[in-house]
């Protein structure tokens, strides 16, 4: 791998902040839902609160290391990182000791400097006994907090601990995603898809020292993969030669070889939905490889064999309700016509065709092409994002899985 890092647009933080309530156990819950809906979470417990769950659960539920003082890995300033990376800070449950504090504006311990240092929306969840919730104390701290612009859930009405009984209680996982949903304007339309995606140039080795191989950064398909992780998916991406990336969320199966690739594409292909062929495929390979390097006076001539057409196959291999999109690199005027016959040629649901002249898309962030339908729809992207043109396969693949799926 070679070039600049890969670096991912924020957009799917959160930090979920746990205090000690008997409640905590169903942020757990919470926890996995906001993972369904392709969020990642950093969990801030307070201590008090791992007396009902445990810091080895969180950090099993997330997959991430938690703290629970600003004195562990001092360093790396904890709250500071945390609070600069978070999207959204979700406290829940939230006692009335937390609110209280919260609204004093306290900063005295990881999660309450977190949310002091950061200017990420602040979803609070109370749960505590009706007459904590209902004492004129606790009505103040969280008119307070409202008024300092954070949202503060009504608790739900019903059975509480032991025999007690009333306003609250926990809310509904469901209630308190759909809110995590309306504040971060996220919607998970592939939630419960599994999407494959290639990405980056294969390497067709020549001697132990030389390759055939191209520009590609593998940009544009891992960008898809991101946005396909934001959309709710259960990602694979297989990656040939690339940029140095890291895609937390997605599972990366690494390959070389054209050969590879395809024998990846063909055993993963059939458990996934959606397959988006952005990797740049060598079109040859040599003939016949050599064990030891060549001689450069040896060098004069190499055979070349075409490889498999790795789309190709997986347009034929396509079941019914499964989606294909395809990349086109053209140099051409032609490029258009070309990219239209070969979206047919292979059987592909989508194709997004660019025209690469002179070195262009390559190794950038912004591409300009064309994302062409089966059906005959056609969209223009000048000078955008790669993100962008991401964001427009994910929506493309979600509403035709709706309408193929029913």
């Amino acid at each position: 791998m070679a070039g600049a890092p890969i670096l991912f647009p924020r957009g799917r933080e959160v930090v979920l902040g746990v205090s000690a309530g008997i409640a905590a156990y169903k942020s757990c819950d919470v926890l996995r839902r906001l993972q369904d809906h392709g969020f990642l979470v950093t969990v801030v417990p307070t201590e008090s609160s791992l007396n009902f769950v445990g810091k080895a659960t969180w950090q099993a539920l997330s997959g991430r290391n938690v703290a629970t003082s600003v004195w562990e890995n001092s360093s790396d300033v904890s709250h500071v990182a945390l609070a600069d990376k978070a999207d959204l800070i979700l406290i829940a449950p939230a006692t009335a000791d937390l609110i209280s504090r919260l609204a004093q504006g306290r900063a005295d311990d990881l999660l309450t400097t977190t949310v002091l240092a950061s200017n990420a929306p602040v979803l609070i969840v109370p749960a505590m006994h009706p007459n904590m919730w209902l004492n004129s104390a606790t009505a103040q701290n969280v008119q307070l907090l409202r008024q300092r612009g954070m949202t503060v859930l009504e608790p739900d009405t019903g059975r509480l601990t032991g025999k007690d009984s009333g306003i609250g209680r926990f809310p509904e996982t469901a209630r308190i995603i759909s809110e995590v949903l309306q504040i971060t304007n996220s919607d998970a339309k592939l939630l419960n898809t599994k999407v494959l995606v290639t990405a980056g140039g294969t390497r067709e080795p020549i001697d132990p020292v030389r390759y055939i191989g191209n520009r590609s950064s593998g940009r544009q398909g891992l960008a898809v993969a991101y946005e396909a992780l934001r959309s709710g998916a259960e990602v694979t991406v297989i990656a040939g030669d690339t940029d140095y990336f890291e895609l937390e969320g997605a599972r990366v199966i690494k390959v070389e070889t054209a050969a590879e690739m395809l024998d990846a594409v063909v055993q993963e292909f059939p458990l996934n939905q959606a397959l988006v062929m952005a990797a740049a495929v060598a079109d040859a390979k040599p003939t016949q490889g050599s064990v030891e390097k060549i001689k450069k006076d040896e060098l004069q001539q190499i055979e070349l064999t075409l490889n498999s057409d790795i789309l190709a196959q997986a347009g034929k291999m396509k079941k019914a309700g499964q989606i294909v999109v395809g990349f086109a690199a053209e140099t051409g005027l032609n490029s258009l016509e070309l990219a239209k016959e070969k979206l047919n040629r292979k059987n592909a649901d989508f194709l997004y065709v660019n025209n690469v002249a002179n070195g262009a898309i390559f190794g950038s962030q912004d591409t300009s092409g064309y994302l062409l339908s089966s059906d005959g729809g056609q969209e223009a992207f000048e000078a955008v994002d790669k993100h962008d043109v991401a964001k427009a396969i994910i929506k493309r693949i979600g509403t035709r899985l709706e309408r193929v799926n029913g």
